[in-house]
């Protein structure tokens, strides 16, 4: 047995100790419904994380276990400077909820040389989570890459303004995180602020989310969450 494999045997015995079954339907209310799930909460996954260190080999084995916690985990110890663009689209066609995918495109993601092009391409796919990990690519990246010129959030406006048009058919799934995108690019910069204003309206997250959560009858939860 490889020592990659021994410590996937450790990891999975290590979470399927911290199980929660009253986590799990908690996490369900947030509409957090993975095929396969432990409950495990995401600072304990950041703590084992911080253990388990930066380890690309051990994060593909982790993935293919295809449990909640275990993909997450694979996001956190992965090195972004050896993800490659084929990875990115094997790891996107595998999300199945909400909370993984964002969680993938915030630990990992957002830090590989691939995050523009993907939240570019990734926002015209017609694929639910697929177009969800394009606005969350571009929520986060404007959140932290705060270096980066307008011109490369500029590049984003058409994705917006097409899904926009299409809101009052889009599911909550992908217009939650369109709305994210639209409120940190505003942040950005005043100028980029008031170019998203012509092509989005206001980016009032928090009002918009709020709205949305009392229509589906979901709880109230903070910008970074839903």
């Amino acid at each position: 047995m490889t020592k990659e494999k021994m410590q996937v045997k450790e990891i999975l015995e290590k979470l399927e100790s911290l199980s929660d079954p009253r986590a799990v339907k908690g996490m369900a209310k947030f509409g957090i419904t993975p095929k396969r799930t432990y409950g495990v909460s995401i600072p304990v996954l950041r703590k084992m994380a911080r253990e388990i260190g930066r380890d690309h080999k051990l994060a593909l084995q982790l993935w293919d276990i295809e449990i909640r916690e275990a993909r997450i985990l694979a996001s956190m110890i992965d090195e972004p400077d050896l993800v490659t663009e084929e990875q990115m689209e094997r790891w996107v066609k595998d999300f199945d909820c909400w909370e993984v995918c964002d969680q993938v495109c915030q630990n990992l993601f957002t830090s590989t040389r691939y995050a523009y092009k993907k939240a570019a391409e990734w926002t015209r796919r017609e694929e639910e989570f697929v177009k969800r990990a394009g606005f969350a690519l571009m929520a986060w990246l404007a959140f932290k890459d705060k270096r980066a010129d307008d011109s490369e959030f500029e590049k984003f406006f058409d994705a917006i303004k097409i899904q926009k048009i299409n809101s009052k058919t889009a599911r909550w799934i992908v217009h939650f995180k369109l709305i994210h995108a639209c409120a940190w690019c505003g942040q950005h910069s005043r100028c980029l602020s008031c170019s998203l204003h012509t092509v989005a309206g206001p980016a009032d997250c928090r009002g918009y989310v709020v709205e949305l959560h009392q229509e589906l009858a979901l709880p109230v939860v903070s910008r970074r969450g839903i």
